[in-house]
């Protein structure tokens, strides 16, 4: 497990000392965050602050992951120390593509945004696009078996805490493959935009997803040594690539952990929407590789329940004309009701920590109620 804690740590170190090269960079280049004119009005004076800071956790990210396996490589090629899982899988290379691809979208978002000086970046309709031929791709991919392992990455199994007897490939090959590549849309449209709608407040996002994510390296270390081919058995998981899904996940959040750091509240940096699609995109791949799509609702219950106040709003306004909240998403809610922003993020913090909790206890429960 030595490759999950490395990989961890480098993220972290990179991110905590490469952000606020970044933020000079960015400072440099007069590269701020424009505010919205709706929004609370004490949000005006963080105007100009720089953003676009989720690139930083995105390479962040790829370095820690091909950090900690290139030098157990050259541990093992030196004869110092013999590793057995030093290789890049496919599944890990897969969630780091939807990283990318998703942190990519959330970037041309938040150029255009600086270099139109407006509030508003690309049109719903352009990030939707970009979402989806990203999305699309992956879940293609996520489905191939290359070389000698006979399973995908992704199962058309829809799955909790493993996969369900709810199978879409039952509809047909064809009709399954085009259900779970909408199902996989899904997945990853809502994760990504529903960090998206968290991260108003400084640390809020960030912090909430040092926690899933955190939680996703537990799940994939105890997939591993639970896994059929190692401790073959009724309750052993089928999940391809376990501990280097745990790699990824670790990387995450060590990234997001030493960016946590220029983000904690006053932000000297925010991670816009290159950090925030990126990281719901991530949250998504991870939940369909380790096969735990639906528990993913549980982990991310904070990104649920902010995502879920914007549709209450949006969909009480156009049928009643009322508002069920003062201002969505619902952190801006309880600003305008008088609280702190701090004292916002880290009560949001322990709902999150809450759901975290309740969700690995869900998963380990499920293991210890079959023995």
């Amino acid at each position: 497990m030595v490759n999950v804690v490395l990989a961890g740590g480098v993220a972290m170190l990179i991110a905590l000392l490469g952000t606020p090269l970044f933020i000079k960079f960015l400072v440099r280049r007069a590269y701020g965050q424009f505010i919205r004119d709706d929004g609370p009005t004490s949000h005006h004076t963080k105007r100009g602050t720089p953003t676009m800071g989720g690139a930083v956790i995105i390479l962040a990210t790829l370095l820690g992951y091909s950090v900690s396996h290139l030098l157990l490589i050259l541990l093992d090629l030196s004869g110092l120390v013999e590793v057995t899982h030093s290789r890049f899988s496919m599944s890990a290379l897969l969630v780091l593509f939807l990283i990318t691809g998703l942190g990519f979208i959330g970037f041309l978002d938040d150029y255009t945004k600086i270099s139109k000086q407006r509030s508003l970046g690309l049109t719903s309709i352009e990030k939707l696009a970009g979402q989806t031929i990203i999305a699309v791709i992956f879940a293609i991919l996520a489905l191939q078996t290359p070389g000698d392992n006979t399973r995908s990455p992704a199962s058309t199994a829809i799955s909790f805490v493993r996969d369900t007897s709810f199978d879409l490939a039952l509809a047909g090959p064809i009709a399954g493959t085009i259900l779970f590549i909408l199902w996989a849309n899904l997945l990853i449209a809502g994760a990504s935009n529903g960090v998206n709608l968290t991260d108003g407040l400084d640390g809020l996002a960030t912090g909430a997803s040092v926690m899933v994510f955190g939680a996703y390296s537990i799940i994939g270390i105890w997939q591993y040594n639970q896994n059929c081919q190692i401790a073959p058995g009724p309750n052993c998981y089928d999940v391809r690539d376990a501990l280097d899904l745990a790699v990824v996940a670790c990387s995450v959040a060590g990234a997001c952990f030493g960016f946590l750091w220029w983000n904690a509240s006053p932000a000297k940096i925010f991670m816009g929407d290159t950090g925030s699609l990126a990281l719901g995109g991530g949250l998504a791949g991870l939940a369909i590789t380790t096969h735990t799509e639906l528990l993913l609702a549980i982990l991310g219950g904070l990104f649920v329940m902010i995502t879920l106040s914007v549709i209450i709003q949006v969909a009480s306004f156009k049928m009643t004309g009322k508002r069920v909240f003062r201002m969505a998403p619902l952190q801006h809610h309880f600003e305008l009701l008088g609280w702190a922003e701090v004292t916002i993020v880290i009560r949001f913090w322990i709902v999150a920590g809450i759901c975290v909790s309740v969700g690995l206890a869900l998963f380990y429960g499920e293991w210890v109620a079959n023995l």
